[in-house]
């Protein structure tokens, strides 16, 4: 006889940022999972406070009671990223062609994906859900399959013989534009999200995020609905 499985592949954990990928995200594991919690990580970024913000309205919109806010404030004390050193201008007006932009905070997710396994196994989640794009993307190491790939086998070493948990990353070969009408169909809340890396009141308009947000938008032919100081 084998090993009982301890985790329910019908419940998931969604790694919730606030931004416009988390809540589509969310919005597919909620639909695919019979239950869901929500995760949010502050690291010191720019934008921590109206990240977390947009989590718990996210979180209120859907009614999702599980939710864990934790933090991984050494990540901003390493610095290293324009997300987290004050040093590091953010770049504007342009996306990168090649290489690791400066926004890319190193082996982030890595350190985010560990506490969601961790919860996972307490709580006897069966999906991690992130909100990575490979495609229309900064072109983070961190947001390619290969590196889900390897992730999945690392939880399967690390964790009891009867945790059987996955991470999926369902926006992963979507273009920004997939992503807007995918979760326009599912009617994610995008006048909630927020996923400018420099500004909490109004979203820049020009930064690397704010620039692939955009152009999704402008692609699906939908209206933005959050505010920009330029666009």
């Amino acid at each position: 006889m084998g090993t009982e499985r301890s985790t329910d592949d019908s419940f998931g954990i969604c790694l919730v940022s606030g931004g416009l990928d988390s809540c589509v995200t969310a919005a597919i594991a909620l639909r695919d999972c019979k239950r869901a919690a929500f995760l949010h990580v502050n690291y010191r970024q720019r934008t921590e406070g109206r990240e977390l913000e947009a989590f718990n309205e996210i979180a209120d919109f859907y009614k999702v009671k599980k939710r864990l806010v934790v933090s991984l404030d050494y990540l901003g004390k390493m610095g290293g990223s324009a997300l987290t050193d004050p040093s590091i201008q953010v770049p504007e007006k342009g996306l990168p062609d090649s290489g690791i932009p400066v926004t890319y905070v190193p082996f982030r997710n890595t350190h985010i994906i560990a506490i969601a396994v961790s919860w996972a196994e307490v709580i006897g989640a069966g999906r991690i859900y992130i909100g990575a794009t490979e495609v229309d993307s900064s072109g983070y190491p961190d947001c390619r399959q290969s590196y889900f790939d390897a992730y999945n086998k690392l939880i399967k070493e690390g964790t009891r013989p009867e945790t059987v948990i996955t991470i999926l990353a369902p926006l992963l070969h979507m273009t920004k534009k997939e992503v807007v009408e995918t979760g326009a169909r599912l009617g994610a809340p995008f006048h909630l999200t927020w996923s400018c890396y420099q500004n909490e009141d109004e979203a820049c308009g020009v930064c690397d995020s704010c620039l692939l947000r955009l152009k999704g938008f402008r692609e699906a032919g939908l209206i933005d609905p959050i505010r920009y100081a330029r666009s």
